[in-house]
């Protein structure tokens, strides 16, 4: 079984968009077309920096895929990279994928970034479980207020 592991730019939006629809399935949310397409076009836009991401192929197949988002911060000279998303299909998962996608983008972040942060929501105890081993808790808790 090869694995590799490839920037989105990299793929067609019909490789991507099922593990897309999954994912929002998970979080029982739904983004129309348009927004969809913007979001795609956003994420592989090689001259948009401040968006980019990778995908995990198994024999050519893409099984899972990482979203990020690179900001300035006050507290430090270098920008922080925000993952946004994480998703393996169910059909691939345990298999060590989500921690393969984590530690690219830990390289490919490396030198550039003063960190990698995420959040997870709290009833999401396998991810949470990974996460415990690879990264730290912050002990900060998310407050939002939708604007639109």
């Amino acid at each position: 079984m090869s694995r590799q592991i490839i920037a989105l730019e990299e793929l067609h939006l019909e490789q991507w968009l099922p593990l897309w629809q999954d994912y929002l399935t998970f979080y029982n949310t739904h983004l129309n077309d348009e927004q969809i397409r913007l979001f795609w076009k956003r994420i592989t836009n090689p001259d948009q920096t401040d968006m980019f991401g990778f995908a995990i192929k198994i024999d050519g197949q893409v099984v899972g895929f990482v979203h990020l988002i690179s900001h300035p911060s006050m507290w430090t000279n270098l920008p922080y990279c925000y993952l946004q998303d994480l998703f393996i299909d169910e059909q691939f998962r345990n298999q060590g994928l989500a921690t393969q996608l984590i530690q690219h983008c830990y390289q490919i972040c490396n030198g550039k970034f003063d960190r990698v942060y995420w959040l997870t929501q709290e009833s999401n105890i396998t991810a949470q479980y990974l996460y415990d081993h690879i990264a730290s808790k912050t002990g900060f808790i998310q407050y939002k207020k939708a604007l639109t």
